[in-house]
């Protein structure tokens, strides 16, 4: 029997428009050392080879996240008694493939680096994510890992650009028999327009996706669920009794069908305005603040880039609810810093077990939803000192029910 061979990615391969990941962040960290030991106790209790174990570890510099970081784990490697690391370190403008490099690099030994070569441990769900950068790269990262944790498999990550091919990505993909991707953010969606309609298609990290776009299948919108919204704003604010809005129909008018149905079950009256521009938009709120009862109204601001303007809506808006003692709560996690009573926001891991979730159910046959649906992983954060101002007493097990709290400790 041959020497044992390991394959282990830490980097992006370079393709033409897009980049194959795999997330280096503190928990790529842990599975890489969790990765590392095992290999040693496997060569403790299975007979050992007269060769060297051979591991092929894939890496490029330019993706280090510290200097000379991946250096350091493969001469750690290298210092473990019969071990063999062959360095496959990828050159972006090379064109060279995964497996071009493997096959290379096993020219001399064959068999079982072939193996890996051919993908064989690569399962059948790739994530398609757009190639930005901070904080959204960690964001996604986060969704990717939930998406491993949950699939107990690797998967094939891609960082989409600009300027990515999407005949070369979808053959890509074939050779890897992917079955179905998971595609996060506006990029993501954009590539898998061009892709093999026999792959299926699971849609996250967008708010609203045009029904042209959602290939017929599961969209995972980051808006969150009105429901879990207003239960939280009657534990806050019990005497609460309406809630006003502004949108524009073409982004949100499927979020605020469901907000009518959720206001209902917990004896809120919705009052939602359509606006079509930062001008409408502008105009409601000025009404709605010359005219609201802050004893029993509040104002919910959604994700909507027509109707909530970080520059010009926010600061009006949280200027005049302090003024009139109003409570204004958001769909945006930021906007608490800033002032905001309270806001839902994705709790990144969970919502990648659950896009995991519904892309299993893709490949073995099980039927799941259609259509956009409201993000139920959130997190929660609580401006305790806005809440002090309107009157609010948060008791402390109501502040520990919240994952963020403002001003920060």
């Amino acid at each position: 029997m041959g020497p044992a061979s390991v394959l282990a990615s830490c980097c992006p391969v370079e393709l033409y428009g897009f980049r194959c990941v795999t997330a280096y962040n503190d928990a790529m960290t842990k599975r890489f050392c969790r990765f590392l030991l095992i290999f040693l106790l496997a060569g403790v209790v299975l007979p050992v080879s007269a060769g060297p174990t051979r591991v092929a570890v894939i890496y490029a510099e330019a993706d280090e996240f510290a200097p000379h970081s991946f250096a350091g784990m493969i001469a750690s490697m290298e210092l473990q008694p019969g071990v063999e690391v062959l360095r496959l370190a990828l050159d972006g403008g090379s064109g060279k493939s995964v497996s071009q490099l493997l096959l290379a690099a096993a020219a001399p030994s064959g068999g079982p680096i072939r193996l890996a070569a051919a993908g064989g441990n690569i399962g059948p769900i790739a994530v398609l994510y757009p190639d930005i950068g901070e904080p959204y790269r960690s964001i996604f990262a986060r969704i990717i890992e939930g998406i491993e944790e949950k699939t107990k498999n690797k998967v094939a990550s891609y960082a989409v650009g600009g300027n990515f091919n999407a005949q070369d990505l979808s053959g890509e993909l074939k050779r890897q028999d992917v079955r179905v991707v998971i595609v996060l953010g506006r990029n993501g969606l954009k590539a898998a327009s061009g892709l093999d309609k026999e792959i299926g298609v699971i849609v996250g990290g967008v708010v609203s996706v045009p029904d042209a776009d959602t290939h017929g299948g599961t969209v995972l919108s980051l808006a969150p669920d009105p429901a879990l919204l207003f239960a939280r704003l009657k534990v806050i604010s019990p005497k609460t009794q309406r809630v006003f809005v502004v949108y524009e129909p073409r982004q949100n008018g499927w979020l605020i069908r469901l907000a009518r149905e959720a206001a209902r079950s917990q004896g809120i009256e919705l009052i939602a305005q359509e606006a079509a521009d930062l001008k409408s938009a502008l105009a409601f709120y000025q009404n709605f603040f010359s005219s609201a009862d802050a004893r029993r109204d509040a104002l919910w601001l959604p994700q909507d880039s027509a109707t909530v303007d970080e520059s010009t809506v926010l600061p009006l808006v949280l200027q005049e609810s302090w003024a009139r003692g109003m409570p204004v709560f958001s769909s945006t996690v930021s906007h608490v810093k800033r002032g905001a009573l309270f806001a839902l926001y994705p709790n990144n891991v969970e919502l990648g077990r659950n896009l995991a979730v519904s892309a299993l159910g893709v490949v073995s046959g099980v039927p799941t939803n259609r259509g956009i649906l409201p993000l139920r992983d959130v997190l929660a954060a609580c401006n305790t000192r806005t809440a002090s101002h309107l009157g609010l007493s948060l008791s402390a097990s109501q502040q520990q029910g919240f994952d963020l709290l403002f001003p920060e400790q």
